[in-house]
């Protein structure tokens, strides 16, 4: 166990933060999936923009790379654009 006050504090904080990414990491996946599961156009395109900016956030504090927002957020717009289709 540390014995530095600055050590136990960063313990402290590091737990803290890990059940927040967790818990926003979990809220997007379960976005992701809605959007996913959508058949409807016209919900999709109302779903979309929150979701991108999900992903967008969880980037920029590095929980997930900003590379995979990036392809998730392409295979998503594929998949909305496919529904105009059929």
């Amino acid at each position: 166990m540390a014995n530095h006050h600055s050590s136990l504090k960063r313990i402290r904080q590091t737990s803290t933060r890990c059940l927040q990414n967790r818990y926003y990491a979990k809220t997007t996946r379960n976005a992701v999936k809605k959007l996913r599961l959508t058949t409807n156009k016209s919900e999709a395109d109302t779903l979309y923009p929150g979701v991108c900016s999900m992903l967008d956030k969880l980037a920029k504090k590095n929980v997930i790379h900003k590379n995979k927002a990036g392809n998730l957020k392409s295979k998503l717009a594929k998949h909305v654009r496919a529904l105009a289709i059929a």
